[in-house]
């Protein structure tokens, strides 16, 4: 009998090998939004590595929405081309290509984090404004974000759709909206970030309302055959922030707006926070929101271990097992763990005569 790991997941239309998924991590390697060879050989890598799900990085839904001058994109029709042909090898492999649609909000314009992650000025590469549900700087020596409009409110909605839509002609089977982490989704659900006093702030729905109109604008456009997750910080990590109470009830209104998967993360929105990091610290959000709000969750943080991961899964206490530094370490992570559980390993034919 195969484990948990290794046993197919379906959602909706879609089934994954198995329950690992290569979790976005930023590459900072793109040139004007474009993913190029360095993006094929990073994803692929993971796909011929045998995990069943790979997405790639935050990918922005305007350009003023990038994190980094190097991010990916996907707000321009031209960007779909060389994603066409990274699904293409994924799915070649037999993973399960997917994006994540981000918005970078009050923490856009920095430099990669090899350079420092420093916010930047247009003369330096940056750009003016960035934008925020409130004029609220992420941490001293940030820019100062600019207040979003309805109207621009409305317009990052529409990019969100517009880049779900270029997700689909490039062959992707899964959409993850990134609503964590402190970037412009999460900057409109916590109280820390979002003090605006009309129809977008103030009460729990209200914080809720541009991320129900995201879900709604990418469903909209997005097949009911097909999947959506959305990525969130299940706290804040601070008192009078974002909590878990929070999140449950955030997870079982999603549900009922055709979002399929919750992806539990944490932290991201308080530069002070104190997380206290430590092997699948995060596993309990995953294991809360899946039993308080009758949804599936990926559960991510420090998991490394075969039997950790399938600990996990067997008890109930998440659906997907999302991974991120680890993966980058060793991109063959699933078919050594297949090994060590016992599994038959996805190793391709061109790799048997290694095993």
């Amino acid at each position: 009998m195969p484990s948990t790991l290794f046993t197919p997941l379906r959602l909706r239309d879609v089934t994954l090998r198995n329950r690992i998924a290569v979790s976005p991590m930023c590459e900072y390697s793109s040139r004007d939004g474009f993913a190029n060879d360095w993006h094929l050989v990073h994803l692929g890598s993971r796909a011929v590595g045998g995990a069943g799900l790979v997405l790639t990085e935050a990918a922005a839904v305007t350009a003023d929405g990038r994190i980094s001058a190097w991010d990916l994109g996907v707000y321009d029709d031209a960007h779909v081309e060389m994603l066409a042909r990274i699904f293409a090898f994924v799915e070649q492999q037999g993973g399960v290509a997917g994006m994540q649609l981000a918005h970078a909000g009050r923490k856009a314009s920095t430099s990669a984090p090899w350079l420092g992650g420093r916010p930047l000025s247009p003369e330096d590469g940056g750009w003016t404004p960035i934008w925020a549900p409130s004029a609220i700087a992420f941490r001293e020596g940030s820019q100062v974000p600019r207040v979003m409009t309805r109207d621009d409110i409305a317009r990052v909605v529409r990019a969100f759709a517009a880049a779900a839509g270029r997700v689909l002609a490039a062959g992707g089977k899964v959409i993850e909206l990134h609503a964590a982490h402190g970037y412009l989704v999460h900057e409109f659900l916590s109280p820390l970030s979002n003090q605006r006093d009309d129809e977008y702030g103030g009460s729990f729905d209200n914080r809720l309302r541009f991320l129900r109109e995201v879900v709604a604008a990418v469903r909209g456009v997005w097949p009911e055959r097909l999947p959506i997750f959305v990525r969130i910080s299940a706290t804040d990590w601070v008192p009078d922030g974002w909590t878990i109470e929070d999140s449950v009830a955030l997870a079982r209104d999603l549900k009922g707006r055709g979002v399929d998967l919750i992806d539990c993360s944490s932290g991201g929105n308080a530069a002070q926070a104190a997380i206290p990091m430590a092997p699948g610290y995060q596993v309990p959000f995953a294991e809360r929101v899946r039993r308080d709000a009758g949804i599936a969750t990926g559960a991510v943080g420090l998991i490394t271990d075969p039997r950790q991961a399938e600990e996990i899964l067997q008890s109930g206490r998440a659906d997907l097992i999302v991974m991120a530094r680890q993966l980058l370490r060793d991109p063959y992570w699933p078919i050594h763990a297949a090994q060590v559980l016992g599994d038959p390993a996805p190793v391709p034919s061109q790799y048997l005569r290694a095993y």
